[in-house]
């Protein structure tokens, strides 16, 4: 079974969804798959592979092929399917539903639900919903920013100036999503998001200060409750006997729940405004990902004007 879930009650509240017969409370029935099937193959009979862990969407055409059935003929496929223990069954284009099949799901106690939406549009949407809450996820020690539309995961050792560099930032007119906890969900195949846990969400510590509201204090627009993680930046303590990168040729990742994103070590000392130094790396990250690295052009420039001078020569 999936380490993660969603109750059928937050499913139903978020895509608006009729509840034609639920067998008990919706907050009581997980669903564990964010995989979505429509059941053609099953009504007509065919059950090798079938996965009875999906949410079942059945459409105008499933319904079309019943239609066709004799009662007898219907009422067994009906029961065939209902009978596989799937965990709900949503009907789409508000169908209304066959009398035997609300009398199936109440004996094999399957919720039947309805919605307006036609099947692709409702199908999309849910999965998107499912995707998100079931994703893969884990939790980091870090501050999670948005700067210049960019999210900048910031992380390093305690009181090594995360949070300061933080508060810097939204005093700069950039939003705070995460501060000591990010939650990180893995939703596609490219991208992982960042959000707070609820209970200390637009909070923030300040050592010798203690703990703020930035919402309170900077407003509405200083905060945000997630952001897609485009660059993870770490700082440290300056190492006066590290070499640290200079140039920005090469390109660092930090794998995050098998997402390989850009990465960048600043190190830390007294005069550095960190705050300035990660809009730059920020503006830098975009750039970079529409196709122009100033470092390679730079070097091209050198390489060109190298190869002029020797061939004068």
């Amino acid at each position: 079974m999936s380490e993660f879930f969603v109750t059928l009650d937050k499913i139903i509240k978020e895509l608006k969804l009729e509840e034609l017969y639920i067998p008990e409370s919706p907050e009581k029935i997980k669903i564990i798959h964010s995989d979505v099937n429509r059941p053609g193959l099953q009504v007509a009979g065919y059950f090798d592979h079938f996965d009875n862990d999906r949410i079942q969407v059945m459409g105008k055409v499933e319904f079309s092929y019943l239609e066709k059935c004799s009662y007898e003929e219907r009422k067994t496929r009906i029961e065939k399917f209902f009978a596989s223990k799937i965990p709900a069954v949503i009907l789409s284009r508000g169908l209304e539903p066959f009398s035997e099949m609300v009398e199936l799901s109440e004996k094999y106690q399957v919720p039947l639900l309805r919605t307006s939406e036609n099947t692709s549009n409702f199908m999309a949407a849910l999965i998107a919903f499912l995707n998100l809450n079931l994703a893969p996820r884990k939790t980091v020690h870090g501050v999670l920013v948005e700067v210049y539309g960019e999210g900048v995961l910031i992380m390093g050792e305690s009181g090594v100036g995360k949070s300061e560099t933080a508060i810097e930032l939204v005093k700069r007119g950039h939003r705070l999503i995460a501060d000591d906890a990010v939650e990180i969900k893995r939703v596609s195949n490219i991208s992982c998001v960042g959000s707070s846990p609820a209970v200390i969400r637009h909070y923030i510590e300040l050592r010798g200060i203690g703990i703020i509201d930035v919402r309170r204090i900077f407003g509405m627009g200083a905060v945000k409750e997630t952001e897609k993680i485009d660059l993870i930046v770490n700082l440290e303590n300056w190492d006066v006997n590290k070499v640290y990168d200079r140039l920005g040729m090469d390109n660092n990742y930090t794998d995050i729940l098998g997402i390989k994103i850009p990465s960048l070590t600043i190190p830390v000392k007294p005069g550095r405004n960190l705050a300035i130094i990660l809009e730059v790396a920020a503006m830098n990250n975009r750039q970079k990902r529409f196709g122009y690295n100033a470092a390679v052009e730079l070097n091209n420039k050198l390489m060109e004007d190298m190869q002029k001078k020797m061939a004068e020569e």
